[in-house]
């Protein structure tokens, strides 16, 4: 009786060292500007090509402007690592998609959506939310990069194998419940550390309902658990979701691939190292209050207060509130909000920019709110203009930038001011993440587009 990840994992060892770690090989491996020129670099040391050019993809992400991209890129050392990055892939016959370029766009989003990302993978990237591929049933993960230089140089990767954990969410969502909600909710139940060493299996009917880029959202925060990845079975819905991508298998290929991919689940009776079981009912929108996403709460529940936590606990979660500038035991519901940003490879993708469209349409943005709406890819900027997205959130007061990462992390000119206020549909709430003296509190596009229009923390 194998797990999915069992099944997946023992198919692509090449080796296993006795008491040590496998050598796994990689099916898929993507590259962006900031993780990859030291592994490059460490290639041109030891002379060596890259293995299997063909199997890696390149994007540059985390450092783009997402405004003006037709001019050369102002801070010098983001210019230089996007520069470094196409001469790279250039010397090395990479396939390279550069800032403008139709599949340009954040490297979790063009995955997926070109037929790079399919089920039974192994996929990696010198990125931590590489886990978000996971959602198609693949094994992927996040690397550092000497393990960027090794894939480079080989194709494979020495990895310790990790335990094995399911999360059960059984039921139906309420109205206006998403994935992000569900995320939140579960990441706030087991902690931020109560994933450490192992890879999560979702499953359960709530999640078996989810769109494709709702899976995707639960499994891109997976890590933010502690977790090594997540991942959910593939079906009907995944394989619609693939097939006719572009690098997608076609005619009888495609037809041996589905019947070898509806075999991806796990086993009856598999074991799994810990198990969690949680009711869908219970889920409310979330929104977090504190400097880890393991501090979210139901949008109708108060600010929790200290009482009962000692030691560091206690000296963590007070820091934490000061630093936020909320106090114990207060609403969280109505406090003021600065900015909004809707975007990253959480939640940029088109049924985000949908959700967000549908609740604004008709409304105006609130006077006080600045709003940063960043497409995950071009494609994704495509579809906003075709299905005239655009049109209604312009109306509404919005605009929407080019794509990039944005406002996610502090690599780029979108950063939030110090002391500001910021609802995001990111993956991380750390202490300056999004820009030094910056205060986050990550939700849903759904909750952040109620915020933009109140311009407060708002159920929607």
């Amino acid at each position: 009786m194998k797990t999915l990840f069992d099944k997946i994992w023992d198919a692509h060892v090449v080796k296993h060292v006795e008491d040590g770690p496998d050598v796994l090989y990689i099916d898929r491996h993507f590259i962006h500007e900031v993780t990859s020129p030291v592994a490059f670099l460490g290639l041109k040391k030891r002379g060596l090509k890259v293995f299997r050019p063909h199997q890696t993809t390149a994007t540059p992400d985390h450092n783009v402007p997402t405004t003006n991209q037709h001019l050369s890129i102002v801070d010098e050392l983001s210019r230089n690592q996007v520069d470094m990055l196409e001469r790279n892939c250039v010397e090395h016959g990479i396939t390279l998609h550069k800032l403008g370029t139709q599949g340009h766009g954040v490297v979790h989003i063009i995955g997926p959506e070109q037929g790079l990302t399919q089920p039974g993978m192994t996929i990696v990237c010198g990125d931590s939310h590489t886990s978000t591929h996971g959602a198609f049933g693949a094994v992927a993960f996040g690397i550092g990069t000497s393990e960027v230089e090794m894939v480079l140089a080989s194709q494979c990767i020495m990895q310790p194998k990790p335990k094995k954990m399911r999360i059960t969410i059984n039921g139906e969502l309420r109205p206006n419940v998403t994935a992000k909600d569900v995320v939140l909710y579960v990441i706030a139940k087991i902690s931020t550390s109560g994933g450490t060493g192992h890879f999560i299996e979702f499953a359960g009917s709530a999640i078996e309902n989810l769109s494709m880029e709702g899976r995707m959202t639960v499994c891109n925060m997976s890590i933010e658990c502690g977790a090594r990845g997540g991942m959910i079975a593939p079906n009907e819905k995944t394989f619609e979701y693939v097939k006719g991508r572009e690098f997608a298998p076609k005619g009888a290929d495609w037809d041996k691939a589905v019947a070898n991919w509806k075999n991806l689940k796990s086993d009856k009776g598999a074991v799994f190292d810990k198990e969690y079981t949680f009711d869908a009912a219970d889920i409310e929108p979330m929104i977090t209050y504190g400097t880890n996403p393991g501090m979210g709460i139901k949008i109708s529940e108060k600010i929790p207060t200290s009482e009962g936590l000692k030691g560091n606990d206690k000296v963590t979660f007070q820091k934490s509130l000061q630093y936020m500038g909320f106090s114990e035991g207060e609403e969280i519901a109505g406090k003021p909000v600065d900015y909004v940003f809707l975007g990253s490879c959480t939640n940029g993708r088109i049924e985000d920019f949908r959700t967000f469209a549908s609740y604004v349409k008709g409304k105006k943005k609130a006077d006080n709110i600045i709003a940063w709406l960043v497409p995950g890819s071009v494609a994704v900027e495509k579809q906003i203009q075709e299905e005239g997205l655009s049109e209604i959130l312009e109306e509404a007061g919005f605009e929407i930038r080019q794509p990039g990462c944005s406002a996610c992390l502090a690599m780029n000119p979108d950063k939030i001011p110090a002391g500001k206020y910021a609802v995001s549909t990111t993956n991380r709430n750390f202490e300056g993440r999004q820009g030094p003296g910056a205060r986050t509190l990550l939700a849903s596009p759904l909750v952040a587009a109620a915020c933009a229009v109140t311009g407060k923390v708002s159920l929607p």
